[in-house]
């Protein structure tokens, strides 16, 4: 090998290492997060209920950034509205339920018609009348937290209904597998092996998707990576698979909220990766005129994303009612935040036309870790604040400068 063959192979070596640095920078942070809060809170981070209780708590942030996503990839466009649709969803299954006494599982369908129809509403003024989406959410923003207040009262209304609250808070326990300790009957050896069992499928299940994929780019002579990568890349997923699913095995088991979360998770994966509706938003985002004079339809992607984030809005204040136990007029305060951070935290571009939905999750896992770290420490709301804006623009600079250097 002569000189410049080895000066070429390392720089070629070098360029790689970078790619794949910038490629999951999002993920290198996540990790160094977590263990610099494992260690600083000597463990308690990890602790089988706090593991537990991170998906939950930030089970509301990942299904509306999954929404919010959408509205992103179309030209950096946000709904600043959701919080208050939250509140006024919310409310409205509460009162429904607890003060006129409706039967929850007709009250769920038409909480989410009501999300559906706010954001068709916000979605047709900007689709189609082609109002700047940060004036249309805004004043959405304001009348949405009105009428939500209006809808309690002024009021905290409770939710005491067990079938309601079943649906989004209760623990999946299979009889026979799953042994549990309650104070009308007592266990002396308690054990949950549900989620293990899960976990083991999970990990199977991808280990068979990651080798078909393999064969079949194969077949249709397409570029496939080593061995050694794919398949290393599934043994620190199913790692980490198992490592959590122990985690709630020694809690309470797997929670029906986080399958909730976790099925709008791949449902959006698939529509933003595996459907030609889901190209659609990059590419608005991406060029909207090339991709109007191509014959696509810019206004009805416009509408659709904010018609989404409405139901997906409405989906989420029936969960914030059920974790929470009650709705008040301040229900949702900020929340729109916490997803449009996650988004942008995650590597969705401020100018549309890029991000993922795995990109959103990460984010809002770190924004999650960072914010239960930082209570576990006594950090007060105020410093807590001050991180996540740091790391916020932190972020888009980085997506910024990257891009820039790119091009």
């Amino acid at each position: 090998m002569t000189v410049k063959t080895a000066e070429k192979a390392a720089g070629g070596s070098s360029r790689n290492i970078v790619g794949f640095l910038t490629r999951n920078s999002m993920t290198i942070a996540l990790v160094a997060v977590f263990i610099l809060f494992a260690a600083l809170t000597d463990g308690r981070l990890i602790y089988a209920q706090n593991m537990s209780n991170l998906l939950l708590q930030n089970g509301y942030v990942l299904v509306m950034a999954c929404g919010m996503l959408l509205c992103i990839l179309t030209g950096g466009n946000i709904d600043l509205s959701v919080g208050s649709v939250i509140c006024l969803v919310g409310g409205l299954a509460a009162v429904l339920i607890t003060n006129l006494g409706w039967n929850p599982y007709l009250t769920i369908p038409v909480c989410l018609l009501v999300g559906l129809a706010i954001g068709a509403w916000q979605g047709y003024w900007i689709g189609f009348v082609r109002i700047p989406p940060f004036i249309t959410t805004l004043a959405g923003m304001f009348i949405f937290r009105g009428i939500g207040r209006l809808v309690v009262n002024n009021k905290t209304v409770p939710m005491q209904n067990a079938a309601f609250n079943n649906l989004f808070t209760s623990y999946i326990n299979i009889p026979g597998l799953d042994v549990i300790s309650t104070k009308e009957a007592p266990v002396d050896n308690p054990h949950i092996w549900s989620p293990l069992v899960i976990g083991g499928i999970v990990v199977v299940l991808i280990l068979l998707m990651t080798a078909r994929g393999r064969v079949n780019k194969k077949k249709n002579g397409y570029h496939l990576n080593s061995a050694v990568m794919d398949y290393g890349r599934v043994a620190i997923v199913g790692a980490l698979i198992m490592w959590y699913t122990t985690k709630l095995s020694q809690y309470k088991g797997i929670s029906v909220m986080l399958v909730w979360v976790l099925a709008v998770c791949l449902i959006y994966y698939f529509i933003t990766s595996k459907t030609v509706i889901g190209r659609y938003f990059y590419a608005v985002g991406g060029n909207e005129k090339a991709t109007r004079l191509s014959g696509i339809n810019t206004n009805r992607i416009y509408f659709l994303a904010y018609a989404n984030m409405g139901l997906l809005a409405g989906l989420c204040g029936m969960l914030c009612l059920a974790r929470v136990g009650s709705v008040s007029g301040q229900t949702g305060t900020s929340f729109e935040m916490d997803a449009i951070a996650s988004c942008f935290i995650g590597g969705a571009s401020a100018y549309g036309g890029s991000g993922t939905v795995g990109g959103v999750v990460i984010g809002a896992l770190l924004l999650g870790v960072l914010n239960m770290g930082m209570s576990i420490l006594g950090f007060t709301d105020s410093w807590q604040y001050v991180v996540k804006g740091s790391v916020l623009l932190v972020a888009v600079i980085f997506d910024v400068v990257s891009k820039r250097k790119k091009g």
